[in-house]
């Protein structure tokens, strides 16, 4: 039993939190000097947005770097109905695709400065590993 606890103990730890308001991640990534990670998804329609998040996203690797390193924005377009955002989240996520993803790309995750500037960015699923993922952003975060 005690083998069980401790993996969801540090699991605890781990939680990232996705925001859905760009605006509060640059004061964010501003105050803390963070960099953001902006994730374009389709949740309930696009096969790679989903394996995206699975495999890379929701993976150890990923959430133990981010959560003290990462703000991360989640601009999700879902089809069904019983998914259906907010008319405020939604026009934030439009707002966000607009500027950053004016093609429709899903997925599609950018790297952007605490300013906006994009830094890096993934079109499609990013077809490697979750740690060779995270070597990527820390590259780039160590060249700053």
């Amino acid at each position: 039993m005690k083998l069980l606890v401790i993996p969801l103990f540090i699991g605890l730890f781990a939680n990232v939190t996705w925001l859905g308001d760009f605006s509060k991640a640059t004061e964010e990534a501003a105050r803390t000097h963070k960099l953001i990670l902006i994730n374009f998804s389709g949740s309930d329609w696009c096969g790679p947005c989903i394996r995206e998040r699975k495999e890379i996203l929701e993976n150890d690797a990923f959430t133990n770097y981010a959560v003290d390193r990462l703000v991360l924005v989640r601009a999700d377009f879902p089809r069904q109905k019983k998914n259906q955002l907010s008319k405020e989240q939604t026009k934030l996520n439009e707002n966000l695709a607009d500027k950053y993803n004016p093609d429709g790309k899903f997925p599609y995750t950018i790297l952007v400065d605490e300013h906006g500037k994009v830094l890096k960015d993934w079109d499609g699923f990013p077809n490697e590993s979750p740690e060779k993922f995270v070597a990527q952003i820390a590259a780039i975060s160590g060249s700053r």
